[in-house]
């Protein structure tokens, strides 16, 4: 397989930058080609502006989802962001690796998302039919992507009736929003749990379960999220009346 590996955390030699290390390692070690995005080592730029659209951009008002479109259609995209494309072209997996800040992402891997998913690449792309390819389809449908989550929360706070919040429902604006919506397959999630006390064996047991995980990277079965165009949702996009009938929520989404 080809791999990127997202890495969102400002300090190399934090439990995140080791699982990191382990991740990588373990990858190649199973024949794995691998590539990095280190967003802080990169000093990436979390923010976007006309810079990322060259010409296109002009010296009208920025309507960032057109002129985004423009810019990926003519090539005048940021070398940075095409950069980025280059990458997730050649990439089979995509590990996004963070710390939970705030109930979500860093501003900086946030940033990437919102300056790499594009209009044209990630979203606004049509069928043949002239419907909207997303949810399920779209250019990076075939790929696969995992979250790889540090959070200092307890493991027992973060579940179904954790003060926390579950973690599924937590992630759902990336794994269901972001990935699945551009087309990528999404598997289960893995957070390592009570980061900033984390002793050496706990730190084993952490580093196995990644190997475990990376070890079945190509055959797990994702998330079972409900594809737009499959049937289940009407024409307004509304999930179908027998379908999950009397419920409503984040959960009805998946079958």
């Amino acid at each position: 397989m080809n791999v990127l590996w997202i890495f969102a955390h400002p300090e190399p030699r934090s439990l995140g930058g080791s699982l990191r290390d382990e991740g990588v390692r373990a990858l190649r070690e199973q024949g794995a080609n691998v590539r990095e995005s280190d967003l802080y080592a990169m000093k990436w730029k979390p923010v976007v502006d006309t810079d990322d659209f060259g010409s296109a951009a002009g010296s009208d008002r920025l309507i960032v989802g057109a002129t985004s479109k423009d810019a990926f259609t003519s090539g005048e995209l940021s070398e940075d962001i095409r950069a980025e494309h280059e990458k997730l072209a050649w990439a089979d997996a995509v590990i996004i690796q963070f710390p939970l800040w705030w109930y979500g992402m860093p501003a900086i891997l946030k940033g990437w998302f919102d300056r790499v998913f594009v209009k044209g690449f990630a979203y606004g792309v049509q069928r043949p039919d002239g419907k909207t390819a997303r949810y399920g389809e779209g250019k990076l449908a075939g790929k696969r992507a995992m979250v790889l989550l540090t959070a200092g929360a307890p493991e027992a706070t973060i579940g179904p009736r954790g003060v926390n919040g579950e973690i599924n429902d937590l992630l759902f604006p990336l794994q269901h929003g972001t990935l699945w919506y551009a087309g990528m397959s999404v598997l289960p999630p893995l957070t390592i749990h009570g980061a900033d006390r984390v002793s050496p064996g706990q730190y084993d047991v952490a580093v196995e379960a990644l190997r475990d995980r990376l070890r079945t990277l190509a055959t797990s079965d994702p998330i079972p999220f409900r594809s737009q165009n499959g049937g289940d949702y009407d024409e307004d996009l509304v999930l179908r009346d027998h379908l999950a009938p009397g419920r409503s929520g984040i959960g009805v989404h998946t079958s």
